[in-house]
């Protein structure tokens, strides 16, 4: 697909419980499947383009991988050198971790990815890594892949992250759990917490503190995963904003994870006058339940706080932001530059060209609210990008390019888009 074109949408009620798994925790159950004594069960994983190459790479690894289409089960006896390189695709959690995952294992690696991936930045994990003993190798001095990596011994220690990055977190955590003795990751603002989650729920000797999270060597393998994937808020957040823009409209988003670090979007809508609530209905390695979301007037905010739980959710709650009443700020926002494309820019650039007045800066921009109007707008290769303007399209109608990168993340978002609006492809 190379071009779409989204009509105005009329007002909706809508039930959806086909939300795109959790892509985040669907990478991580395919990995730390690897660290496990026994066969890990995983249902409702995600079967797009990302976390597909993770399940490869995996596979590559020699993990045995039995999939029924309902179940995943995956069955490890340690990580093997692979015969192939190891193609993470679009995805920088994937090349992130599995470099954590990587770093101590016997043998010889080569990651790499798409041509977006290649061009992002990865010495924030190669740096820290190094430092404890680890070898890599890659362009720019291993900043950018493709990356070699050969395994070897880890130090312990003491780390103190300059940013707030689940992926940064959650490699060194990968290597804390095969370094030579205990280890602390300290970060500025808590990030996303499904690593440490998912790692003390099979058996992981790990404490968070606050910011401080305090590892323990795995002194044998863990307790393997039984997991059912929820659905992603991020990818849930789309529709949310749907519904949050267009008049005499709801929503039910039903089976997302209700993790207080994956739904700040939603208290950031809820704030802007947006009319939610949350029904919980289960609880085993993350809250899971149902979001309800109404539409309301919307007004201006300030978004400066816990950004690393907001920083994909970003560019489409631009859009509730070019739908508001005033002038919306994004603070503290700076690392939307390394994103699949540089995501100030990006949305900078695709609001203007819908008539809204913005202002770039540095670690943000303004968002000044108006009337949305038709435009063509290029995603960049960048899937949220493509979607956020696409949502744009329910208000005032919108064609949008460079489509292909929305299978890394959600197959089948424009199976649910229909329920709501025409979608036309070209």
């Amino acid at each position: 697909m190379s071009k779409v074109s989204v009509s105005k949408a009329d007002s909706f009620s809508l039930h959806i419980s086909e939300i795109a798994p959790d892509k985040s925790i669907s990478h991580r159950s395919a990995m730390f499947s690897m660290l496990a004594n026994g066969v890990s069960e995983i249902t409702n994983f995600l079967r797009a383009e990302d976390t597909l190459n993770s399940l490869e790479i995996v596979k590559n690894l020699g993990a045995t991988v039995v999939d029924d289409g309902t179940t995943i089960k995956i069955s490890s006896d340690g990580i093997k050198e692979p015969f192939e390189i190891l193609d993470c695709g679009n995805s920088g959690t994937g090349m992130r971790l599995f470099c954590g995952l990587l770093s101590s294992a016997n043998g010889h690696f080569v990651l790499t990815g798409d041509k977006y991936l290649r061009s992002r930045p990865m010495k924030r994990v190669t740096s820290p890594l190094r430092e404890i003993g680890a070898i890599f190798d890659g362009r720019d001095d291993a900043n950018l892949a493709p990356l070699s990596v050969r395994g070897s011994s880890l130090k312990a220690f003491n780390y103190e992250s300059k940013i707030a990055s689940a992926q940064v977190k959650s490699c060194m955590i990968l290597a804390a759990l095969r370094a030579d003795g205990i280890c602390t990751y300290t970060e500025p603002e808590l990030s996303r917490d499904h690593t440490e989650r998912m790692l003390k729920g099979m058996g992981a000797s790990l404490h968070v503190d606050g910011l401080k999270t305090t590892v323990e060597p795995m002194k044998e393998l863990l307790s393997p995963l039984t997991i059912r994937v929820p659905a992603d808020p991020s990818s849930a957040f789309f529709f949310a904003v749907a519904a949050a823009i267009t008049p005499n409209s709801n929503i039910v988003l039903e089976g997302v994870t209700l993790n207080p670090t994956r739904i700040e979007a939603f208290k950031a809508l809820e704030r802007m006058g947006a009319d939610i609530k949350y029904e919980e209905t289960d609880n085993r390695y993350e809250p899971i339940g149902n979001i309800h979301v109404n539409y309301a007037p919307l007004k201006a905010i300030t978004v400066e706080d816990n950004i690393s739980w907001l920083i994909d959710e970003l560019p489409v709650l631009s859009i509730a932001f070019a739908c508001a009443k005033g002038t919306s700020i994004v603070k503290n926002a700076e690392e939307l530059r390394v994103k699949e494309s540089d995501r100030i820019s990006t949305v900078v650039e695709g609001l203007n060209a819908c008539g809204i007045t913005t202002t770039e800066y540095k670690d943000g921009y303004t968002v000044t609210g108006g009337t949305l109007t038709s435009a063509t707008v290029d995603s960049d290769g960048d899937h949220r990008i493509a979607m956020s303007f696409i949502i744009a399209g329910i208000k005032c109608g919108m064609n949008v390019t460079d489509l292909d990168c929305i299978n890394t993340s959600f197959p089948n978002f424009f199976e649910l888009l229909q329920k709501i609006t025409k979608v036309e492809f070209k």
